[in-house]
Protein backbone atom coordinates (compact mmCIF):
# COMPACT_ATOMS: atom_id res chain seq x y z
CA UNK A 1 0.00 0.00 0.00
CA UNK A 2 1.48 3.91 -1.37
CA UNK A 3 1.68 4.83 2.72
CA UNK A 4 1.34 8.75 2.27
CA UNK A 5 3.46 11.47 4.61
CA UNK A 6 1.56 14.42 4.72
CA UNK A 7 4.25 16.38 6.76
CA UNK A 8 7.16 15.27 4.45
CA UNK A 9 4.76 16.72 1.81
CA UNK A 10 4.79 20.23 2.99
CA UNK A 11 7.95 19.97 4.53
CA UNK A 12 7.11 20.27 8.00
CA UNK A 13 7.88 18.65 11.44
CA UNK A 14 5.28 16.66 13.34
CA UNK A 15 4.82 19.50 15.87
CA UNK A 16 4.25 21.83 13.43
CA UNK A 17 2.02 24.11 14.70
CA UNK A 18 -1.36 25.58 12.65
CA UNK A 19 0.24 28.67 10.95
CA UNK A 20 3.51 26.87 10.32
CA UNK A 21 1.13 24.59 8.20
CA UNK A 22 -0.52 26.98 6.66
CA UNK A 23 2.76 28.97 5.31
CA UNK A 24 4.39 25.79 4.29
CA UNK A 25 1.20 25.32 1.99
CA UNK A 26 0.97 29.18 0.98
CA UNK A 27 4.87 28.85 -0.02
CA UNK A 28 4.71 25.18 -2.32
CA UNK A 29 1.31 26.67 -3.60
CA UNK A 30 3.04 29.67 -5.25
CA UNK A 31 5.41 27.41 -6.31
CA UNK A 32 3.83 24.56 -8.26
CA UNK A 33 0.32 26.37 -8.87
CA UNK A 34 0.31 25.41 -12.83
CA UNK A 35 0.29 29.19 -13.56
CA UNK A 36 3.66 29.16 -12.53
CA UNK A 37 5.48 28.28 -15.91
CA UNK A 38 9.00 27.63 -14.24
CA UNK A 39 7.86 25.86 -11.73
CA UNK A 40 4.43 24.58 -11.90
CA UNK A 41 3.49 20.95 -11.48
CA UNK A 42 -0.11 19.84 -11.23
CA UNK A 43 0.17 16.45 -9.51
CA UNK A 44 2.59 18.42 -7.19
CA UNK A 45 0.22 21.33 -6.45
CA UNK A 46 -2.85 18.75 -6.04
CA UNK A 47 -0.53 16.37 -3.99
CA UNK A 48 0.22 19.28 -1.10
CA UNK A 49 -3.54 20.66 -1.35
CA UNK A 50 -4.51 16.99 -0.14
CA UNK A 51 -1.65 17.52 2.38
CA UNK A 52 -3.38 20.79 4.08
CA UNK A 53 -6.67 19.24 3.74
CA UNK A 54 -5.97 16.97 6.36
CA UNK A 55 -3.06 18.47 8.50
CA UNK A 56 -5.27 22.06 8.93
CA UNK A 57 -8.13 20.35 10.25
CA UNK A 58 -8.10 19.21 13.85
CA UNK A 59 -10.25 16.26 13.36
CA UNK A 60 -8.15 15.10 10.42
CA UNK A 61 -5.08 15.30 11.79
CA UNK A 62 -5.91 13.72 15.04
CA UNK A 63 -7.05 10.59 13.03
CA UNK A 64 -4.08 10.90 10.65
CA UNK A 65 -1.43 11.20 13.18
CA UNK A 66 -2.90 7.87 15.26
CA UNK A 67 -3.26 5.80 12.32
CA UNK A 68 -0.79 7.06 9.54
CA UNK A 69 -2.65 7.10 5.72
CA UNK A 70 -4.48 4.37 6.89
CA UNK A 71 -7.51 6.62 8.62
CA UNK A 72 -7.85 7.69 5.10
CA UNK A 73 -7.97 4.95 2.74
CA UNK A 74 -10.56 2.90 4.69
CA UNK A 75 -7.86 -0.21 4.72
CA UNK A 76 -7.91 -0.38 8.65
CA UNK A 77 -11.52 0.16 9.07
CA UNK A 78 -11.69 3.57 10.01
CA UNK A 79 -13.27 5.39 7.15
CA UNK A 80 -12.38 6.10 3.77
CA UNK A 81 -11.15 9.70 2.73
CA UNK A 82 -12.02 10.84 -1.00
CA UNK A 83 -9.35 13.69 -2.67
CA UNK A 84 -12.16 14.31 -4.75
CA UNK A 85 -14.31 15.71 -2.25
CA UNK A 86 -11.15 18.54 -1.40
CA UNK A 87 -12.52 21.84 -2.67
CA UNK A 88 -8.65 23.49 -3.75
CA UNK A 89 -10.61 26.57 -4.34
CA UNK A 90 -12.13 27.09 -1.12
CA UNK A 91 -8.50 26.30 0.51
CA UNK A 92 -6.62 28.95 -1.20
CA UNK A 93 -9.27 31.75 -0.90
CA UNK A 94 -9.01 31.24 3.06
CA UNK A 95 -5.06 30.89 2.41
CA UNK A 96 -4.69 33.51 0.16
CA UNK A 97 -8.04 35.41 0.94
CA UNK A 98 -9.36 35.04 -2.74
CA UNK A 99 -8.49 33.87 -6.35
CA UNK A 100 -4.53 33.95 -6.99
CA UNK A 101 -2.63 34.22 -10.17
CA UNK A 102 1.03 34.50 -10.49
CA UNK A 103 0.79 37.65 -12.57
CA UNK A 104 -0.91 36.21 -16.07
CA UNK A 105 -4.12 37.06 -14.51
CA UNK A 106 -4.93 33.03 -14.01
CA UNK A 107 -6.83 32.10 -11.71
CA UNK A 108 -7.54 28.94 -9.07
CA UNK A 109 -11.09 28.81 -10.36
CA UNK A 110 -9.68 28.96 -14.13
CA UNK A 111 -7.47 25.85 -13.00
CA UNK A 112 -10.29 23.64 -11.27
CA UNK A 113 -13.39 23.89 -13.64
CA UNK A 114 -13.48 27.01 -15.76
CA UNK A 115 -13.68 30.62 -14.45
CA UNK A 116 -17.21 30.94 -15.01
CA UNK A 117 -18.06 28.51 -12.83
CA UNK A 118 -19.69 29.53 -9.06
CA UNK A 119 -18.13 27.44 -6.17
CA UNK A 120 -21.32 28.83 -4.02
CA UNK A 121 -23.15 26.29 -6.27
CA UNK A 122 -21.18 23.44 -6.32
CA UNK A 123 -21.96 20.13 -4.42
CA UNK A 124 -20.44 20.47 -0.95
CA UNK A 125 -20.03 17.81 1.61
CA UNK A 126 -21.74 18.77 5.66
CA UNK A 127 -19.10 19.16 7.94
CA UNK A 128 -17.89 16.58 10.21
CA UNK A 129 -19.00 15.91 13.50
CA UNK A 130 -16.81 14.78 16.78
CA UNK A 131 -18.44 13.43 19.52
CA UNK A 132 -16.74 12.37 22.80
CA UNK A 133 -18.34 8.75 24.07
CA UNK A 134 -17.66 8.05 27.55
CA UNK A 135 -17.11 3.99 28.38
CA UNK A 136 -16.85 2.28 31.20
CA UNK A 137 -14.10 -0.23 31.79
CA UNK A 138 -16.60 -3.12 30.64
CA UNK A 139 -17.82 -1.57 27.83
CA UNK A 140 -14.41 -0.79 26.61
CA UNK A 141 -13.07 -4.68 27.05
CA UNK A 142 -16.07 -6.59 25.96
CA UNK A 143 -17.48 -4.05 23.64
CA UNK A 144 -20.83 -2.73 23.56
CA UNK A 145 -23.94 -1.32 21.00
CA UNK A 146 -24.83 1.95 21.93
CA UNK A 147 -27.92 4.21 20.62
CA UNK A 148 -26.71 8.15 20.47
CA UNK A 149 -28.80 10.85 20.38
CA UNK A 150 -27.98 14.25 18.47
CA UNK A 151 -29.19 17.02 17.11
CA UNK A 152 -27.52 18.19 13.61
CA UNK A 153 -28.60 20.09 10.80
CA UNK A 154 -30.38 17.92 7.82
CA UNK A 155 -31.96 18.49 4.70
CA UNK A 156 -34.96 20.26 5.02
CA UNK A 157 -37.92 18.15 4.31
CA UNK A 158 -40.34 21.50 3.37
CA UNK A 159 -38.14 22.15 0.11
CA UNK A 160 -36.01 19.41 -0.20
CA UNK A 161 -32.85 21.41 0.96
CA UNK A 162 -33.18 24.20 -1.88
CA UNK A 163 -34.54 26.88 0.50
CA UNK A 164 -37.21 28.03 -1.65
CA UNK A 165 -39.98 28.24 -4.14
CA UNK A 166 -40.36 29.63 -8.16
CA UNK A 167 -36.55 29.62 -8.33
CA UNK A 168 -35.42 31.78 -11.00
CA UNK A 169 -31.45 33.47 -12.02
CA UNK A 170 -29.94 36.43 -9.34
CA UNK A 171 -30.34 39.54 -11.53
CA UNK A 172 -27.80 41.39 -9.17
CA UNK A 173 -24.98 38.87 -9.47
CA UNK A 174 -26.20 37.37 -13.30
CA UNK A 175 -26.13 34.06 -11.70
CA UNK A 176 -22.07 34.31 -10.44
CA UNK A 177 -22.87 33.99 -6.79
CA UNK A 178 -20.23 36.56 -6.24
CA UNK A 179 -18.58 40.26 -7.07
CA UNK A 180 -15.11 39.65 -8.51
CA UNK A 181 -12.32 42.64 -8.06
CA UNK A 182 -8.91 42.76 -8.90
CA UNK A 183 -5.84 44.12 -6.90
CA UNK A 184 -2.58 44.09 -7.15
CA UNK A 185 -0.14 42.68 -4.34
CA UNK A 186 2.62 41.05 -3.06
CA UNK A 187 1.15 37.81 -4.87
CA UNK A 188 0.88 38.93 -8.17
CA UNK A 189 -3.03 39.96 -9.24
CA UNK A 190 -5.58 38.95 -6.11
CA UNK A 191 -9.02 38.21 -7.42
CA UNK A 192 -10.98 39.34 -3.95
CA UNK A 193 -14.77 37.78 -4.59
CA UNK A 194 -17.42 39.15 -2.63
CA UNK A 195 -20.46 36.94 -1.71
CA UNK A 196 -23.54 38.40 -3.88
CA UNK A 197 -25.27 39.78 -0.82
CA UNK A 198 -28.64 39.29 -2.46
CA UNK A 199 -28.28 35.27 -3.36
CA UNK A 200 -26.07 34.79 -0.64
CA UNK A 201 -23.86 33.49 -2.98
CA UNK A 202 -26.58 31.08 -4.45
CA UNK A 203 -26.63 32.15 -7.86
CA UNK A 204 -30.32 32.00 -7.99
CA UNK A 205 -33.16 33.43 -5.88
CA UNK A 206 -36.77 32.37 -5.21
CA UNK A 207 -39.83 33.90 -5.87
CA UNK A 208 -41.16 32.50 -2.12
CA UNK A 209 -38.47 31.79 0.85
CA UNK A 210 -39.18 28.48 2.43
CA UNK A 211 -40.49 29.30 5.91
CA UNK A 212 -39.77 26.05 7.65
CA UNK A 213 -35.80 26.86 7.07
CA UNK A 214 -35.80 30.60 6.46
CA UNK A 215 -34.26 29.84 3.11
CA UNK A 216 -31.20 28.00 4.33
CA UNK A 217 -32.23 24.51 3.15
CA UNK A 218 -31.35 23.09 6.41
CA UNK A 219 -32.82 22.55 10.05
CA UNK A 220 -31.74 21.11 13.02
CA UNK A 221 -33.24 17.83 13.91
CA UNK A 222 -32.84 15.56 16.13
CA UNK A 223 -30.88 11.67 15.13
CA UNK A 224 -30.25 8.63 16.99
CA UNK A 225 -27.17 6.98 15.78
CA UNK A 226 -26.65 3.48 16.32
CA UNK A 227 -22.53 2.84 17.00
CA UNK A 228 -20.82 -0.91 17.86
CA UNK A 229 -17.74 -0.20 19.93
CA UNK A 230 -15.20 -3.15 19.08
CA UNK A 231 -13.36 -4.85 22.15
CA UNK A 232 -10.93 -3.53 23.52
CA UNK A 233 -10.82 0.08 22.73
CA UNK A 234 -9.10 3.18 24.65
CA UNK A 235 -9.08 6.36 25.57
CA UNK A 236 -8.23 8.37 22.60
CA UNK A 237 -9.03 5.79 19.77
CA UNK A 238 -12.08 7.44 17.21
CA UNK A 239 -14.57 5.38 15.46
CA UNK A 240 -16.03 6.78 12.13
CA UNK A 241 -19.36 6.10 11.31
CA UNK A 242 -19.14 7.98 7.10
CA UNK A 243 -22.74 9.54 5.77
CA UNK A 244 -24.09 10.86 9.17
CA UNK A 245 -23.57 13.87 9.95
CA UNK A 246 -24.50 17.55 8.65
CA UNK A 247 -26.46 17.64 5.68
CA UNK A 248 -24.30 18.99 2.93
CA UNK A 249 -24.99 21.80 0.71
CA UNK A 250 -26.02 21.52 -3.05
CA UNK A 251 -26.52 18.01 -3.12
CA UNK A 252 -22.95 17.57 -1.52
CA UNK A 253 -22.74 13.93 0.88
CA UNK A 254 -23.53 14.10 4.63
CA UNK A 255 -20.36 14.88 6.90
CA UNK A 256 -18.75 12.24 8.96
CA UNK A 257 -19.25 11.81 12.78
CA UNK A 258 -16.43 10.86 14.94
CA UNK A 259 -16.67 9.42 18.06
CA UNK A 260 -13.46 9.76 20.45
CA UNK A 261 -13.59 7.74 22.98
CA UNK A 262 -12.46 7.85 26.42
CA UNK A 263 -12.54 4.84 29.17
CA UNK A 264 -13.06 4.90 32.82
CA UNK A 265 -10.41 3.49 35.16
CA UNK A 266 -11.11 0.14 36.85
CA UNK A 267 -10.74 -0.11 40.25
CA UNK A 268 -9.29 -2.85 39.74
CA UNK A 269 -7.18 -3.80 36.99
CA UNK A 270 -4.52 -1.47 35.69
CA UNK A 271 -4.39 -1.33 32.22
CA UNK A 272 -1.52 -0.57 29.61
CA UNK A 273 -2.86 -0.64 26.39
CA UNK A 274 -3.93 -4.57 25.83
CA UNK A 275 -2.08 -5.46 28.87
CA UNK A 276 -3.71 -5.64 32.60
CA UNK A 277 -2.37 -6.03 35.47
CA UNK A 278 -3.66 -6.93 39.45
CA UNK A 279 -1.83 -7.34 42.85
CA UNK A 280 -2.34 -10.49 44.26
CA UNK A 281 -2.05 -10.89 48.69
CA UNK A 282 -0.76 -13.72 49.86
CA UNK A 283 0.58 -14.54 53.32
CA UNK A 284 3.94 -15.07 54.72
CA UNK A 285 3.57 -18.93 54.69
CA UNK A 286 2.26 -18.87 51.57
CA UNK A 287 5.04 -16.96 49.87
CA UNK A 288 7.45 -19.24 51.91
CA UNK A 289 5.74 -22.56 50.75
CA UNK A 290 4.06 -21.91 47.81
CA UNK A 291 0.26 -22.66 47.13
CA UNK A 292 -2.20 -22.66 44.52
CA UNK A 293 -4.03 -19.42 43.94
CA UNK A 294 -7.64 -18.56 42.08
CA UNK A 295 -6.94 -15.38 40.75
CA UNK A 296 -9.65 -13.21 38.35
CA UNK A 297 -9.40 -12.24 35.58
CA UNK A 298 -11.97 -10.60 32.89
CA UNK A 299 -12.84 -13.66 31.46
CA UNK A 300 -13.15 -15.73 34.51
CA UNK A 301 -11.07 -17.14 37.35
CA UNK A 302 -7.79 -19.05 36.72
CA UNK A 303 -5.60 -21.42 39.14
CA UNK A 304 -2.53 -20.01 39.27
CA UNK A 305 0.74 -21.81 41.08
CA UNK A 306 3.03 -19.84 43.41
CA UNK A 307 6.40 -21.16 43.84
CA UNK A 308 8.12 -21.45 46.89
CA UNK A 309 10.06 -18.42 48.11
CA UNK A 310 7.62 -16.00 45.95
CA UNK A 311 9.28 -12.79 46.77
CA UNK A 312 6.90 -9.50 47.19
CA UNK A 313 6.94 -7.61 43.92
CA UNK A 314 7.46 -11.11 41.90
CA UNK A 315 5.15 -10.74 38.80
CA UNK A 316 3.26 -13.78 36.85
CA UNK A 317 2.20 -13.75 33.27
CA UNK A 318 -1.11 -14.99 32.57
CA UNK A 319 -0.77 -15.28 28.84
CA UNK A 320 -3.84 -13.80 26.39
CA UNK A 321 -5.70 -12.74 29.23
CA UNK A 322 -5.36 -9.32 28.95
CA UNK A 323 -7.69 -7.11 26.45
CA UNK A 324 -8.65 -8.16 23.06
CA UNK A 325 -6.75 -5.81 20.16
CA UNK A 326 -9.73 -3.39 18.32
CA UNK A 327 -10.84 -5.28 15.04
CA UNK A 328 -7.85 -8.16 15.55
CA UNK A 329 -8.02 -11.44 16.82
CA UNK A 330 -4.90 -10.91 19.29
CA UNK A 331 -5.34 -10.38 22.89
CA UNK A 332 -2.88 -9.08 25.73
CA UNK A 333 -1.58 -10.58 28.90
CA UNK A 334 -2.56 -10.44 32.56
CA UNK A 335 0.19 -9.67 34.99
CA UNK A 336 -0.68 -10.71 38.45
CA UNK A 337 1.90 -8.65 41.06
CA UNK A 338 2.68 -10.98 44.53
CA UNK A 339 1.85 -8.76 47.57
CA UNK A 340 3.21 -10.80 50.99
CA UNK A 341 0.94 -9.11 53.42
CA UNK A 342 2.93 -8.70 56.88
CA UNK A 343 0.19 -9.40 59.63
CA UNK A 344 -0.12 -6.60 62.24
CA UNK A 345 -1.36 -8.73 65.05
CA UNK A 346 -0.73 -12.16 66.37
CA UNK A 347 -2.11 -14.74 68.22
CA UNK A 348 0.37 -16.49 71.31
CA UNK A 349 0.86 -19.48 69.41
CA UNK A 350 1.24 -17.85 65.92
CA UNK A 351 4.48 -15.93 67.88
CA UNK A 352 6.14 -18.63 69.70
CA UNK A 353 6.26 -20.47 66.02
CA UNK A 354 7.81 -17.11 64.56
CA UNK A 355 10.12 -16.84 67.46
CA UNK A 356 11.21 -20.84 66.76
CA UNK A 357 11.54 -19.78 63.29
CA UNK A 358 13.80 -16.64 64.08
CA UNK A 359 16.07 -19.19 66.32
CA UNK A 360 16.94 -21.03 62.96
CA UNK A 361 19.24 -19.83 59.91
CA UNK A 362 16.79 -21.12 57.26
CA UNK A 363 17.85 -18.19 54.19
CA UNK A 364 21.31 -18.93 52.90
CA UNK A 365 20.41 -16.60 49.78
CA UNK A 366 23.08 -14.37 47.97
CA UNK A 367 21.45 -11.64 49.32
CA UNK A 368 21.49 -12.25 52.72
CA UNK A 369 25.59 -13.29 52.46
CA UNK A 370 26.27 -10.10 50.68
CA UNK A 371 24.75 -8.61 53.29
CA UNK A 372 26.54 -10.20 56.12
CA UNK A 373 30.25 -9.68 54.21
CA UNK A 374 29.98 -5.75 54.82
CA UNK A 375 29.01 -6.75 58.65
Amino acid sequence: MNKKDYYETLGVNKDATAQEIKSAFRKLAKKYHPDNKETGDEAKFKEIGEAYAVLSDENKRRQYDQFGSAAFDGSAGYGGFDPGDIDLNDILRSVFGGGFSSGGGFGFDDFFGGGSSRTSSRAKKGRDTLVRLDLSFEEAAFGVDKDIELTLNDTCDHCNGKGGFGEETCDYCKGSGYVVTEQRSLFGVIQSRTTCPRCNGKGKKFKETCDRCRGTGQMKKKKTISIHIPEGVDTGHQLRITGKGEAGTNGGANGDIYFEIHVQESNFYERDGEDLTIELPITITEAILGCKKEVPTIYGNVLMDIKPGCQSGTKYKLKGKGLKVPNSLRKGDQYVRIKVVIPTKLSREQKKLLDALADTDLDNSAEFKEFRRHL
